[in-house]
């Protein structure tokens, strides 16, 4: 019987996806899971209840279709978000990654280019290469830092349809100076360009760092997208959205998929900003331990970036496969992100981050 692969080489796959791999991380059975940026404290039990309350009344009508505008969502979204913006800003997704989906399937496709700036988010490439959008890449400056100039420089060469700022980060946990993204947008004025500001990771910034959402105002092709996976700890329910002029939610209304936003999604998320403050009190807690472990490793003499995330990237390791074999053998399971002498590890509870300085500290 032939291979998965064998037989997936037999199919007639479209030519730009074959010897593709699909995205993801390892999913192992280990005790200490930091590897994939989740928030690891969970949903109080006080939240819970309030989701379980209002999912068990969204069943009561599932015989019918969700609200496919999902009104109450953008309206509590505009609401958490503040910054002046009004539910006509607002668009949501089931997770960030369809949020991004969308917008190359409506501003990106065939004949069109998007440009990303590595190291950063291994999906950018995967979803261009989904839509048919070519991807091209433009070089950091030292310590994965961008210049207005270089970032402007970038995107007038390659005119591209969509720029992707990740800001912080994925995987290095660095913030991006707002300068460089008003230097984006104006940079990409003759294309027209899309500027994304992935902001996935945006509660978790150091105090004083300045968000993309203040820069909305009188930018229209600016789109800032966030997520409730990571400081609302709701990986599992899938809710995405972004920040934008309205007649972007016109314009990813085109390439929507019917209903996609299920009723059971809606009541979830709904629930949950009911409570933001309750979720967002573990937000505080998590940058304490992620100030820790930076703090240690450089103590441990490694080269751990400025995070204004809930991960720490970190450098200077001569051998980084036997020290992501070595946390695993001890039950902590963190990333390799693919860069040499680097790791990426997320900060967890207090005691989680105990047991991976401690065990990285006797594996070096």
């Amino acid at each position: 019987m032939p291979s998965p692969t064998d037989a997936l080489a037999n199919l007639p796959l479209r030519d730009d996806l074959v010897g593709l791999h699909p995205y993801g991380a390892p999913q192992l059975d280990v005790p200490i899971l930091l590897n994939v940026n989740e928030n690891t404290f969970g949903v109080p039990a006080d939240v819970h209840s309030a989701i379980v309350e209002a999912v068990s009344a969204a069943t009561q009508g599932l015989n019918r279709y969700p609200d496919r505008e999902f009104t109450e969502l953008r309206a509590n979204l505009a609401r958490y978000l503040g910054h002046g913006l009004g539910p006509d800003q607002l668009w949501a997704a089931n997770g960030s990654n369809e949020v991004l989906q969308q917008v190359l399937q409506a501003f990106g496709g065939p004949g069109r280019t998007a440009i990303g700036f590595p190291p950063t988010y291994s999906m950018y490439p995967l979803l261009a290469s989904g839509t048919g959008t070519r991807y091209v890449t433009a070089a950091r400056g030292a310590a994965f830092s961008m210049t207005p100039d270089d970032t402007a420089r970038a995107v007038r060469e390659s005119g591209a349809n969509v720029v992707f700022l990740c800001s912080p980060n994925n995987p290095t946990g660095t913030a991006l100076e707002l300068g460089v993204i008003e230097a984006a947008y104006d940079a990409g004025e003759d294309a027209r360009a899309i500027i994304v500001v992935d902001e996935a990771y945006g509660e978790f910034a150091q105090e004083g760092t300045p968000s993309a959402l203040s820069l909305l105002p009188g930018r229209p092709r600016l789109l800032v997208s966030r997520t409730m996976s990571k400081a609302f700890a709701l990986a599992g329910a899938r809710l995405g959205y972004l920040a934008a002029a309205p007649e972007i939610s016109d314009a990813l209304r085109l390439v929507r998929l019917p209903y996609h936003l299920s009723a059971i999604t809606q009541a979830a998320a709904n629930a949950a900003l009911t409570h933001a403050d309750t979720l967002l009190s573990n937000v505080e807690a998590i940058k304490v331990q992620r100030d820790r472990i930076v703090a240690e490793l450089t103590s441990l003499g490694l080269s751990p970036a400025p995070s204004d995330a809930n991960f720490v990237f970190f450098s200077g390791l001569e051998d980084p496969r036997r020290i992501w074999e070595g946390l695993l053998a001890a039950g902590v399971l963190i990333r390799d992100v693919g860069i040499p002498g680097s790791l990426r590890v997320t900060a967890g509870t207090e005691e989680e981050t105990t047991v991976f300085l401690s065990t990285l500290r006797t594996l070096l």
